[in-house]
């Protein structure tokens, strides 16, 4: 869970500070993340949203996939009322396509073909997220998604761009300046350490996976109609399967959402689900798993059928 607390927001009155477009802002005053009735979100992650909106800083987001990190920045924005832009980040992704491209291409076809005027540079310049967001009138949210997908420089390329909120068009000599500074979200899934030098700039926040009482406030989002009964039976199973240590990759929110509507869609009952799994392929991504399954039913074992089996299976 974050560290962030609410006592660490400043008080109303606090010192004012100046924007990066040259306003002064008055610091005890920021705009304040209360969740969404879409986005099941904890104390310790609404109070980090809160911290990085009050010290202007980038909200780094980790957790194991499915846990709810690439969501989370669709429902800041709209708990916030702000628009959203996204930068999903590749293993080929570069500090300077986030600022902006220049379209040579472009450029070259028309200037052999007679198309458009090929000597204002400006209008072959494409703005990246980073860049949109900077020009935009009115403060958005920035998703930088994945960003230990990039190579280990990425992070502290972009450092100068997320610290002054301005970064410099080459081709035209063009300042770009924030308007408006964004409320930066990145994730990563751990993939790769990230630099101490990113990481003192930002606040931070690890996405615990859900317990039992939360996955059930998650589902209820989704499923809001589904039968108690079949719904005990799908948590038993699915923290069962995810206790199974032979597993590679263990089953996500995400994919326990997929797996409940295929089985309303199915008209599955809860005596379906006591002695077997039904659907496994919706929860398990890969052979060995499922195969580890299938060996441990083929020996005759049967997962647990109430929360006490489970429970006892863990001591």
């Amino acid at each position: 869970m974050s560290n962030a607390a609410p006592d660490s927001i400043p008080a109303a009155g606090a010192p004012s500070t100046t924007s990066a477009s040259g306003e002064t802002e008055d610091s005890g005053r920021f705009e304040r993340f209360a969740g969404t009735s879409g986005y099941i979100a904890s104390r310790g992650l609404v109070d980090a949203v809160n911290c990085a909106l009050a010290l202007q800083r980038p909200l780094l987001v980790k957790g194991e996939p499915g846990t709810g990190k690439t969501l989370l920045a669709h429902h800041v924005a709209e708990g916030l009322g702000m628009a959203l832009d996204s930068w999903h980040i590749k293993s080929t992704s570069k500090a300077e396509d986030g600022l902006y491209v220049y379209d040579t291409v472009q450029r070259l076809n028309d200037a052999r073909f007679g198309d458009g005027d090929v000597k204002d540079i400006r209008s072959y310049i494409r703005l990246g997220p980073l860049g949109r967001v900077f020009s935009s009138e009115n403060r958005q949210v920035l998703l930088i998604d994945e960003i230990d997908k990039a190579d280990l420089e990425f992070p502290n390329d972009i450092l100068r761009e997320l610290d002054e909120m301005q970064f410099t068009v080459l081709e035209t000599g063009d300042e770009v300046i924030a308007k408006k500074r964004p409320m930066v979200i990145i994730t990563s899934n751990n993939e790769k350490e990230l630099p101490d030098a990113f990481l003192r700039r930002c606040v931070f926040h690890f996405i615990d996976f859900p317990d039992v009482e939360q996955m059930r406030e998650i589902i209820d989002v989704h499923h809001p109609q589904l039968e108690k009964t079949l719904l005990e039976q799908v948590l038993i199973k699915f923290y069962w399967l995810r206790d199974q240590k032979e597993l590679r990759k263990r089953p996500s929110t995400s994919e326990l959402i997929d797996w409940i509507t295929a089985l309303l869609r199915a008209g599955a009952n809860p005596s379906q689900l006591e002695s077997e799994i039904p659907f496994v392929g919706a929860l398990l991504k890969n052979e060995q798993d499922t195969r580890a399954i299938e060996q441990f039913t083929s020996r005759g074992g049967t997962p647990p059928n109430s929360f006490e089996a489970l429970k006892s299976l863990r001591r």
